[in-house]
């Protein structure tokens, strides 16, 4: 594995202001990228992993859910003006429907298309029907085709058929794996109603918002420590005795997020609101706190107990940009919080893209900062993006 230095940063670090830095990376190394050398032409599909050289690594199968992000992120960069390879990703979309979409003969969409193009693994996974839900709605703003909003109400149908568990809530795997319930495809499956809902104003994905952020707010954030806990038991109690249940900080990022954006879309009022409120800021502090390492500028470890004691103190590239996301957030609530921004932004250009990268990415370092992956994965981008757009109208006044 080779190793990395922090004098070979992006170029845009020094003194360059953070949304600056952000566009130049994202405009002219990140996204022509992972649509150039990160696509298949011959296929019309993107490929999971690059080399350190940005040559395509050879996967056994293809994931749908790495083609459901790419084609979001594509998608959103063209709205947002940031790189339009729009044709490409809607054709990408068409592709991925025709390959993964009841191409075993059974209603949903299977997990995995093998080499020769038939289906790899055919289990039904809620994490990745969650994202083809997202690529569609995404699809949706930008194209306007009723015929993708007509795929993915059929798709949100099939997973209430598919997946939908008693005792509220739904199934992580069909066939079941185990007996573990996970909150992360929940998590994701509500982000994508939030899209969903926002473009096209149906009431189906509201009630599905609504019944998802009670769920969260009910089962997946621990009441004893007010944490979002990662496993339960098929009656939604936590996995593990108080004090032993996996919490990732990154994840208590994200579902703040979500809730502002639920409070955005839905704008409850009186209790409800009360609570997103303090939910949200729960989550950020004790995140920020417990979870990251101060003297890295706040770099968020990957886990930690419901007690707060980290466990994992390895950082994944995607706990870092779900944070910059949420101060981004913050700063257009009227939160302080601009110099942190800046601060962690430029951090993370310079840890974990360095510019021999080209637009990749380390997508994981040790307690030491070292690289613990040979390779760039594509899914990545997603969440890099997610933070990238907010981070491209970033704007702070800091101190002299």
């Amino acid at each position: 594995m080779p190793e990395y230095d922090n004098a070979s940063v992006c170029p845009s670090t020094n003194g360059t202001p953070p949304n600056v830095a952000w566009r130049d990376w994202l405009v002219s190394m990140a996204l022509p990228l992972w649509c150039g050398d990160g696509f298949d032409h011959h296929r019309g599909l993107f490929h999971e992993r690059l080399a350190w050289d940005g040559s395509p690594v050879p996967m056994g199968a293809l994931r749908l859910m790495v083609q459901a992000r790419q084609v979001a992120t594509y998608c959103r960069a063209a709205l947002d003006g940031l790189h339009d390879i729009s044709q490409a990703a809607v054709r990408c979309l068409d592709i991925v429907e025709r390959l993964y979409h009841g191409s075993d003969g059974s209603p949903g969409w299977i997990f995995s298309l093998s080499a020769d193009g038939a289906p790899a693994d055919r289990r039904r996974d809620l994490y990745a029907h969650a994202f083809i839900l997202f690529a569609y709605g995404w699809a949706i703003r930008l194209t306007g085709e009723d015929r993708y909003r007509r795929i993915a109400r059929r798709t949100a149908d099939e997973i209430e058929r598919i997946f939908a568990a008693e005792n509220g809530g739904y199934k992580d795997v069909v066939p079941a794996m185990d007996e573990l319930r996970r909150q992360n495809p929940h998590m994701h499956l509500l982000e994508a109603y939030l899209v969903l809902f926002e473009v096209t104003g149906d009431a189906f994905y509201h009630d599905r918002i609504r019944a998802l952020t009670k769920l969260g707010l009910d089962h997946l954030i621990d009441p004893r420590s007010g944490l979002l806990l990662e496993f339960f038991d098929c009656g939604w109690l936590p996995s593990e005795p108080a004090g032993r249940n996996r919490v990732e900080p990154g994840h208590l990022f994200e579902w703040a997020w979500l809730l502002h954006e639920y409070e955005r879309l839905a704008a409850p009022g009186g209790a409800e609101a009360d609570l997103l409120h303090a939910t949200t800021e729960r989550l950020f502090h004790v995140g920020l706190s417990k979870g990251s390492d101060p003297s890295r500028t706040g770099f968020v470890y990957d886990a930690m107990t419901d007690d707060g004691v980290v466990f994992e103190r390895s950082t994944r590239i995607w706990p870092q940009t779900e944070l910059l996301r949420l101060l981004c957030r913050r700063r257009d609530l009227g939160r302080n919080d601009g110099v942190l921004t800046h601060r962690i932004s430029l951090g993370f250009l310079e840890r974990y893209a360095p510019v021999r990268l080209g637009g990749g990415w380390i997508d994981r370092l040790d307690e030491a900062g070292a690289p613990l992956v040979d390779h760039m994965p594509a899914s990545s981008l997603y969440h890099i993006y997610g933070a990238g757009r907010e981070m491209v109208r970033f704007e702070t006044v800091l101190p002299d």
